[in-house]
């Protein structure tokens, strides 16, 4: 096991962990747990994988082919909780849960969402059936 890091200063937090100060708008989480897995959930992490980095907006280290000032955190994660409805896409900060995404509905995902703010309706589970009362 590693050994944890006592860090004395923020120039060394930074230099660890970039993330912390770099300036990121947005998070989307993408399940790939086992049952996401078995309708796709794969296939939608490598589309917005793509589509991110051909656009820049990706944050992350040059050499991986990202930017160190972009916009948005991609994060491949287990099961969020509603995977019989995957494959599951969840965008923070708004909180939306995207559902049944395919990695055809990732452009729009990016172009209406991420990048102008709107939330794609159709994918969306509070819009489809509402809040609980």
């Amino acid at each position: 096991m590693s050994k944890k890091k006592n860090i004395q200063s923020r120039e060394e937090m930074e230099k660890l962990a970039p993330v912390a100060v770099a300036p990121v708008q947005r998070h989307v989480l993408v399940c790939t747990g086992k049952s996401c897995l078995a309708v796709g959930g794969d296939k939608v992490k490598e589309a917005f994988e793509s589509r991110l980095e051909r656009d820049g907006i990706r944050f992350g280290k040059e050499k991986k082919g990202r930017n160190p000032e972009g916009p948005v955190v991609l994060t491949e994660c287990g099961s969020v909780g509603f995977c019989s409805i995957g494959p599951a896409v969840l965008v923070y900060p708004e909180g939306v849960w995207y559902a049944q995404v395919s990695p055809e509905d990732v452009d729009e995902i990016v172009n209406e969402h991420l990048v102008d703010g709107r939330i794609v309706e159709r994918l969306a589970l509070i819009e489809k059936f509402g809040e609980k009362k």
